[in-house]
C-alpha cells in the first residue's frame, strides 16, 4: 500500500512534467473506444493498448460481463454502455476475455460459489456456460474465448449498439488476453476463431 500512496503523492510532479496533455483533458473527453474487461487485476487496458488518459473508455465487470439490455431493470453496465455509445459516440466497443480468468473458470467447473452468493448470482444470471468440446486447459483459452464472443453478441441485446452497428458508425470486437504473454488475438467472424491482432 505504501507505493501506492507514494506514487499518488508524487502524481503531481508527473502531471506538472506533462502539463499539457493533461490540461486537453479539463475541457472534456472524447474516447473512440469502449473497453469492456474483466476486474482481474492483471489485465490493465492502457497498458495492453497503449492508450493515453482520454483514450479509452472502460468499463470492468467481473468476468468481463455484459449482461442483456432490460428497459425494466436498468444496470450500472447498461449505463456506461448507453452514455459511451450515445454520448460520446465511440466508434469501436471491444470484450476482451483474458487467460485464467476465474469467473469463466467458474462458469466451466461449476464450483462451489456459496460462499460468494454476489458473485454466484451474478455469474448465474448474467452469464451463459461457455461450452467446451475437451476438458478445460489451466489457461482456459476456449472456454474464455467462446465467453468473449457470447458477451460480444449481449451488447447486441442494447438498442444504441443494434442501431448504430446497423448504421455503419460501430464495430464491435472480441479480443482474448493472454497475461503471462501478453499476447492479444480478435476473434474474426469470417473463419469463426481468434487470431492474433
Amino acid at each position: 500500500m505504501k507505493s501506492l500512496f507514494d506514487n499518488a503523492r508524487s502524481f503531481t510532479t508527473h502531471v506538472a512534467e506533462r502539463a499539457e496533455e493533461f490540461r486537453t483533458l479539463e475541457a472534456g473527453q472524447s474516447p473512440e473506444v469502449l473497453f469492456i474487461t474483466c476486474s482481474d487485476s492483471r489485465v490493465v487496458p492502457s497498458l495492453i493498448t497503449g492508450a493515453r488518459p482520454g483514450e479509452l473508455f472502460e468499463l470492468r465487470t467481473a468476468g468481463n460481463i455484459v449482461p442483456e439490455y432490460r428497459s425494466d431493470h436498468p444496470t450500472g453496465e447498461t449505463a456506461t454502455i448507453e452514455f459511451a455509445v450515445r454520448v460520446l459516440g465511440v466508434s469501436d466497443v471491444i470484450v476482451c476475455g483474458h487467460s485464467h480468468c476465474g469467473a469463466v473458470n467458474a462458469l466451466v467447473s461449476g464450483g462451489d460459489l456459496s460462499g460468494l452468493p454476489a458473485v454466484q448470482g451474478w455469474l448465474e444470471h448474467a452469464a451463459s456456460r461457455p461450452e467446451t468440446t475437451t476438458p478445460p486447459s489451466p489457461d482456459l483459452a476456449e472456454a474464455v474465448q467462446r465467453h468473449a464472443v457470447a458477451q460480444l453478441e449481449r451488447l447486441y441485446t442494447h438498442p444504441c449498439i443494434a442501431e448504430r452497428v446497423a448504421a455503419g458508425t460501430l464495430a464491435v470486437h472480441a479480443w482474448y488476453y493472454e497475461v503471462h504473454t501478453g499476447a492479444v488475438q480478435q476473434y474474426g467472424p469470417d473463419h469463426a476463431s481468434f487470431r492474433p491482432l
